[in-house]
């Protein structure tokens, strides 16, 4: 599957980007999908649902205080301008899976941006990297495999996306605020797309 996710992932980077949304005669790479690619997607999503709200304990814990004690006040993730999610379970699937990689292109840049800011400010917190780079690594194979369901069954492979802010010459106090805002409104997000997505997954 990995060979053509660049299809998709034009722009992959933690700025705003976009890549035009279009269908075409002939799908490249679909022939690629693995037999169990739905049941893949599925585990991935439970996945990340299961663990995103101890990633982001861990990420408060290593980021000391004010973090560990202001959590609410300081990682308030009002500000913070995830792509629309506007699905649910009655959706067409076919609109639910467009969102779905949206959704996860966008969070796979952020990762990326947080990941690189606590490599620099927190290089010794081992468990909290390996947990970001677990997360991103099931992020990009949920990428993937979204992408050859849709190449395979809507003929579809590139999608509008947007990406986050990036931290790049910002503070060490502003980026751990971004890091925090970002994974709260992941923990929430991810638990909305898990609903939505997995009863589109499930055997028949």
């Amino acid at each position: 599957v990995v060979p053509f996710v660049a299809l998709l992932l034009l722009q992959r980077r933690p700025v705003a980007g976009r890549a035009l949304l279009v269908t075409g005669s002939s799908c490249p790479g679909h022939g690629l999908c693995r037999s169990n690619v739905q049941e893949q997607t599925r585990r991935q999503v439970a996945l990340l649902n299961a663990t995103a709200q101890d990633l982001f304990s861990l990420y408060l814990k290593c980021q000391g205080e004010p973090f560990s004690s202001e959590a609410d006040k300081l990682c308030n993730p009002s500000g913070v301008v995830f792509p629309p999610f506007r699905v649910n379970r009655t959706s067409e699937r076919k609109e639910v899976m467009v969102a779905m990689y949206q959704l996860f292109a966008f969070l796979n840049a952020s990762l990326g941006n947080i990941t690189r800011d606590q490599e620099e400010l927190n290089p010794t917190a081992k468990e909290l990297l390996d947990r970001l780079h677990n997360t991103t690594k099931t992020t990009r194979g949920l990428i993937s495999n979204l992408t050859c369901l849709l190449c395979k069954n809507y003929n579809i492979f590139q999608v509008d996306v947007s990406y986050g802010e990036s931290s790049k010459g910002k503070g060490t106090f502003r980026k751990k605020q971004q890091g925090c805002q970002v994974l709260r409104k992941y923990v929430q997000v991810i638990a909305q797309a898990a609903r939505v997505l997995l009863p589109h997954l499930s055997p028949p």
